[in-house]
Order: C-alpha cells, then sequence, then structure tokens
C-alpha cells in the first residue's frame, strides 16, 4: 500500500509557474504508474498528466500538453508536475494518484487508480 501527499500549490497570475510534489510513503515506488489529476468547483475529476514507473514513460491531457511536464524521482518516492504558462482554467484542486502496475498502457480514468491524496489547492488568477 501506498500513502501520498500532495504539496506546492498556490495562487498564481496567468501566465505563471508552479512545481506539484506528490510524496509517497511505502515501498517499491517504481512499481507505481503514477498520475495527476484536477477538480474544478462544480466539475468532475478529470485526467491531467501520468508517468509510468521504471521507464518514465508519459502521457498528458490535450488541454496541458506543451505547459505541463511529469516527472518522477524514484530515489525520492516523489513525482512532480511542473505547471508553466497558467491559466485561469487551470484552477482546480489536483491530486496525484497511484496503481500498481508499470506498463505503458493510457491509464486516464480515476477508476485506474487505487490511491489518491488529499489535494492541493492551484488558483490562477487573470
Amino acid at each position: 500500500q501506498v500513502q501520498l501527499v500532495e504539496s506546492g500549490g498556490g495562487l498564481v497570475q496567468a501566465g505563471g509557474s508552479l512545481r506539484l510534489s506528490c510524496a509517497a510513503s511505502g515501498r517499491a515506488f517504481s512499481s507505481y504508474t503514477m498520475g495527476w489529476f484536477r477538480q474544478a468547483p462544480g466539475k468532475e475529476r478529470e485526467f491531467v498528466a501520468a508517468i509510468s514507473g521504471s521507464d518514465y514513460y508519459t502521457y498528458y491531457a490535450d488541454s496541458v500538453k506543451g505547459r505541463f511536464t511529469i516527472s518522477r524521482d524514484n530515489a525520492k518516492n516523489t513525482m512532480y508536475l511542473q505547471m508553466n504558462s497558467l491559466k485561469p482554467e487551470d484552477t482546480a484542486v489536483y491530486y496525484c494518484a497511484a496503481r500498481i502496475g508499470n506498463s505503458r498502457a493510457y491509464y486516464v480514468t480515476t477508476t485506474s487508480y487505487s490511491y489518491w491524496g488529499q489535494g492541493t489547492q492551484v488558483t490562477v488568477s487573470s
């Protein structure tokens, strides 16, 4: 089992940048595919990006492609989301998620992930 804690959220102006972190407890972090999701008020939780466990294969939602970068440091049991060129529509609670397995399948639904953090608020002002 793994426990996840997000950090790094905050208030930023449009065009600015933020870096989110997701610290994982437990062993065998490299055995987990990790993902970022977000949920805006009144909307469903949506996929943002994901990264496989050991070969670091990444994929993104079209809405963030070219602006966000997902990465991980398996030695530190930590995943990151670098967010650049932020827009007001990026405002949401951002969640990190984990699922056991290390394939290159596209895990883009919430039901694909077994473990979730509590979320960190990102607010982008116009």
